[in-house]
């Protein structure tokens, strides 16, 4: 019998963790963070049902926090074995990790003090520097397509899920006494003809496919009219002197953004403009990017071998410094501010919405997916006002929502990533949605394909005999 204990990412879209304990063997599929909602810093501290001296192997489908974000915990907890991802996301991850370390440690101070001044005692690190290494040197290399036992009695192999560079779908093989079992992980699953990434690669034969639904309910606004408008608020901002203020994912969102801007200084939509990339994570992200140029898609390894993309982003300037970071808070004229993170919710961007929310001649753009709870959601939702490090901000700024540039698929390219295997009538398990996504996408699965899906919850256990 094979078991399956989910570990967050039920009924919301963070805290993604999976363990599949088969007869021979343990193997825990992602093990990220939480974000959003007060109790978020105390999930993220708990290894819940995961006991490191009795896992065999990690499997990580891509380098975000919310899918890998709590495996330094286990480090400290004295994992010490393998874990396997695609080349790219083995990079990723390590500067993640670290970036995610360094915010933790900085936010501590703030709220440390904060309880010290009210009488309260200090929080302690969920995790230090040292269990980011033990992490890294645990990473083993697993390039897609390529069949590789990981413990005894499970096989893995990765295939392009299109999300993030490196991102990956995971198949499991389970063999016991003659018996195989094949389970597949879509991890978070990319829109097809995207810019910079290929398009996933839908799985083939599966006996169980835990799958993601976070666009189940809807499909994603047309990426020409996201572009379109996106272009609009560029020219906009060009015209009226006016800062744009963009929270990005530090990995996939930024790179994505930046071709954009590119594109549309190329093809002569805006003026060239001053365009500040403030986040040194990004910063890394985007040259770790440029190693693994074996896996972007043909138009941009296109533009990259004629140099055109360099040529098109001379305005783009690095920021490095804290002091560097905060005189973007006084300038005047015309510019992008592109900084981590995604969510509002940690980071340089942050100091950044705080600066400029309460302006009338500036804009902000949310580019992509606002979870419940987090100060990107307050924002896309309209708020009027939003606290910021415990003080209000009134919010003068123009908001844009451009959820078309979210890097996950929208519903009805999530059913067609499940069109191959499902004639086979798999079983099927819905995970890394808010409840209402996974409803709807359950109803259509059901009507497409007469599977009735599974939505588990937390502390949930589905069972493979």
């Amino acid at each position: 019998m094979i078991r399956l204990e989910f570990c967050g990412a039920v009924g919301e879209v963070t805290g993604s963790g999976c363990l599949v304990h088969a007869p021979a063997a343990t193997v825990l599929v992602d093990f990220g963070v939480f974000q959003g909602g007060a109790d978020a810093r105390e999930r993220s501290a708990s290894l819940g049902p995961v006991r490191a001296d009795r896992l065999d192997a990690v499997v990580l489908t891509h380098a975000h926090i919310d899918h890998c974000g709590r495996l330094p915990l286990l480090a400290a907890a004295g994992y010490a074995g393998p874990v396997f991802a695609t080349p790219a996301t083995l990079d990723l991850a390590a500067l993640l990790l670290a970036d995610l370390g360094r915010i933790q440690e900085a936010d501590l101070a703030r709220e440390n003090r904060r309880r010290r001044s009210a009488g309260l005692p200090p929080l302690q690190a969920l995790f230090g520097a040292a269990d980011v290494e033990r992490v890294r040197d645990c990473g083993r290399a697993l390039p897609y397509g390529q069949a590789r036992r990981i413990a005894p009695g499970i096989t893995a192999r990765l295939t392009e899920a299109g999300h993030i560079l490196g991102s990956a779908s995971v198949e499991l093989a389970v063999e016991e006494g003659g018996t195989r079992r094949v389970l597949v992980f879509s991890g978070d699953i990319g829109p097809c003809g995207a810019p910079i990434l290929r398009d996933p690669v839908p799985p083939a034969a599966a006996d169980l496919v835990v799958m993601e639904s976070t666009y189940g309910a809807r499909d994603r606004p047309p990426q020409a009219g996201t572009v379109a408008r996106f272009r609009e608020i560029l020219a906009e901002a060009v015209r009226s002197h006016a800062r744009i203020v963009i929270p990005a994912f530090a990995v996939g969102r930024t790179q994505l953004l930046l071709f954009y801007i590119a594109e549309a200084i190329r093809e002569g939509a805006i003026p060239p403009l001053p365009v500040f990339l403030d986040s040194p994570m990004a910063t890394a992200a985007t040259l770790a990017y440029a190693r693994h140029q074996e896996l972007y898609d043909e138009e941009l390894g296109g533009l990259v071998r004629t140099g055109q993309i360099r040529h098109d982003l001379q305005s783009l300037r690095v920021v490095e410094s804290v002091e560097e970071s905060r005189s973007l808070n006084d300038r005047r004229g015309a510019c992008v501010i592109i900084s981590a993170a995604g969510m509002c919710e940690a980071g340089r961007v942050v100091h950044h919405l705080r600066h400029t929310l309460w302006r009338e001649n500036a804009h902000v753009i949310l580019p992509g997916y606002m979870a419940p709870g987090t100060l990107g959601r307050a924002l896309a939702d309209g708020a009027p006002q939003v606290d910021i490090f415990g003080e209000p901000v009134v919010v003068r700024a123009t908001v844009h929502h451009l959820s078309g540039f979210s890097a996950h698929a929208g519903q009805g390219e999530l059913l067609d990533w499940l069109d191959g295997v499902a004639p086979q009538g798999p079983r099927l398990v819905l995970t890394h949605g808010d409840d209402e996504a996974r409803t709807v996408l359950r109803e259509r699965i059901h009507e497409r394909h007469g599977i009735l899906a599974e939505c588990p919850g937390p502390g949930s256990v589905v069972t493979l005999p």
